[in-house]
């Protein structure tokens, strides 16, 4: 197979809202200082540095919403201690000439309306397929949560990087817990998985819904009082650096995670070999299969962002596959949970998720899942 180093140029693009860590990742893949990069882009800082008409060097871990980076020599020590933060990805690519675009999908620009209304969660990756297909990138990177269990013809997706930390966060300003919230606080999420498992256990509470936007306008909501709490994925906020927020982490009984959560895929386009055997030797395998047993149960269960569902495969200390699994109605009256364990194998671990997706179809019942 062909070194790392004989690929001399690189497009990757994320979705906008998820722009921090992706944008972080792409400069991990570059290995030349900023300024080789700038003179091969064709671009002067700092507002094209990157490459990417939009991009505008915001967004980038430390940054206030809005502003660009305007030091020059500030964001190149960014791009070092990038590369040195993550040298699983940083090796696989070096000597790799790479540009960033960043896609602001449909998904990120309406925020008004519920996912489920303006077409569900492949509104968060379309614009980036479509970007891969016409051959305006080279890869795409997406979280994995946001992506649906379809994948577009002529694209695969060969490599899941090292899966962060699954868990939710709780955040609040005036209680350690969800359990110490006083009855009738707010808490605000846009996720009806995770709203159905809060009112299942604490029906007192009131959850706002739509809560959504990126984590810093969810946190400025939090500490203007609109809402008393609320939760995030862990994963996100360890990628930025904004562990510092969280009040609590909330245990696999108190919140099951989404499907995927905390798993970063990439994707290529089928007939590009050479980048196909690229993100194929930077996958971890171990990621990768719990993710496809947990889209296999989601596939199976046929779910939209209509449907509160959640699932975690993980391995146990014998080295086996637990897979855990749950449907809920979204005013969380009702939670149907399920649980398989065999072996950590791609085959075993797809049948675990589908059998495990057919139990609770049978258990839910007729209507369960109409929208």
């Amino acid at each position: 197979m062909e070194t790392m180093a004989s690929l001399k140029s690189l497009s990757l693009s994320c979705k906008y809202s998820n722009s921090q860590w992706q944008f972080q990742l792409w400069l991990r893949l570059s290995s030349p200082p900023l300024s080789t990069v700038t003179k091969i882009s064709g671009h002067k800082p700092p507002q094209q540095a990157y490459g990417g008409e939009g991009l505008n060097c915001r967004r980038t871990a430390g940054s206030e919403e809005g502003r660009p980076h305007t030091n020059r020599h500030q964001r190149k020590r960014r791009v070092y201690k990038f590369h040195l933060r993550n040298d699983y990805v940083y090796k696989g690519f070096r000597g790799c000439y790479s540009n960033c675009y960043i896609i602001k999908t449909t998904g990120d620009k309406i925020l008004s309306q519920p996912l489920a209304d303006i077409g569900g969660k492949g509104l968060f990756t379309k614009e980036i397929d479509e970007a891969l297909l016409n051959g305006d990138i080279d890869i795409a990177v997406h979280s994995m949560k946001d992506v649906p269990t379809y994948l577009p013809d002529k694209t695969i997706l060969p490599c899941n990087l090292p899966r962060e930390d699954v868990r939710d966060a709780f955040i609040s300003l005036g209680a350690a817990s969800l359990a110490e919230l006083p009855s009738g606080s707010i808490v605000g999420t846009a996720s009806l998985r995770r709203k159905s498992q809060i009112l299942h256990r604490y029906p007192s509470l009131n959850v706002l819904e739509n809560f959504r936007g990126n984590v810093q306008t969810r946190l400025r909501k939090l500490n203007e009082g609109v809402v008393q709490a609320t939760l995030l994925a862990l994963a996100g906020l360890k990628r930025l650096n904004m562990t510092e927020n969280v009040t609590s982490i909330l245990s696999m009984d108190d919140m099951l995670p989404a499907v995927a959560q905390g798993a970063i895929g990439i994707a290529c386009r089928t007939s590009d070999d050479k980048m196909a055997n690229y993100l194929a030797s930077l996958n971890h395998e171990e990621t990768i299969l719990a993710v496809a047993c947990e889209r296999a149960f989601l596939e199976t269960l046929d779910g939209s962002c209509r449907t509160p569902i959640a699932g975690y495969a993980s391995r146990d200390e014998n080295g086996n596959c637990i897979f855990r699994g749950l449907v809920a109605s979204p005013d969380g009256a009702r939670v149907i949970e399920t649980s398989r364990q065999g072996p950590y194998a791609f085959e075993d671990m797809i049948l675990m998720g589908k059998d495990a997706g057919k139990e609770l179809l049978l258990k839910a019942g007729p209507g369960f899942f109409d929208c």
